[in-house]
């Protein structure tokens, strides 16, 4: 499995990039917002990769965080979302702003992706809100902990207790907004262990 490529821009097509990683042409696919960031052809990126593979096919998924590929893992697991359906969400903006939409049950944001209806943005929201259980009772704005990797600008006992959420195996927008909804319950001035062990009484009682 391929999990990062590091290489040089050699050509841009309509879903995506050929990425040169030492003259081999990895052909991945990217959000809009992702081809829109990458630079020019000549210049070097670095991608986080998701890899699919099919009896038909192996295709490659680029992302510019590790979190954004945390989203687009997240999204397929509602029904009726594949791939190419998680990368229109992903253009719609960055990940921190997919996490307010999220937490404000923002339907009509959701829609605007390509290839998704009103029924399917409905699912979406619902859904993704009962896999992070704690985005009903935190602020939108705290809520923005479940965007970039690492959590930028969050006290560092917040971004400590992501990081041992995430290495016990939860997804990071999972694991940040338990978090978020810890430190709102414990105040700005916990520490580490004591978000670390309400972050897990959260995502127990998801």
């Amino acid at each position: 499995m391929i999990g990062k490529l590091k290489g040089v821009i050699d050509s841009y097509e309509a879903d995506g990039v050929i990425l040169d990683v030492h003259g081999v042409g990895y052909v991945v696919q990217c959000s809009s917002r992702t081809l829109q960031t990458l630079p020019r052809p000549g210049e070097a990126a670095v991608l986080a990769i998701e890899t699919h593979v099919r009896e038909d096919a192996i295709r490659l998924y680029g992302f510019l965080s590790d979190a954004e590929r945390d989203w687009f893992r997240l999204l397929q697991t509602v029904q009726g979302v594949g791939a190419k359906v998680a990368l229109a969400i992903l253009g719609l903006g960055s990940v921190d702003e997919l996490a307010s939409v999220i937490a404000l049950q923002d339907k009509t944001a959701i829609a605007r992706a390509p290839g998704v209806g009103p029924r399917l943005a409905a699912r979406l929201t619902l859904e993704l809100k009962d896999k992070m259980p704690a985005l009903g009772s935190v602020d939108p704005a705290v809520a923005r902990l479940a965007g970039e990797e690492p959590a930028r600008g969050a006290p560092p006992a917040v971004q400590d207790a992501i990081s041992a959420l995430v290495n016990l195996g939860y997804g990071r927008p999972q694991a940040a907004v338990a978090v978020a909804a810890a430190m709102k319950a414990l105040g700005d001035d916990a520490v580490a262990q004591a978000l670390i062990r309400r972050g897990l009484k959260e995502l127990a009682t998801g």
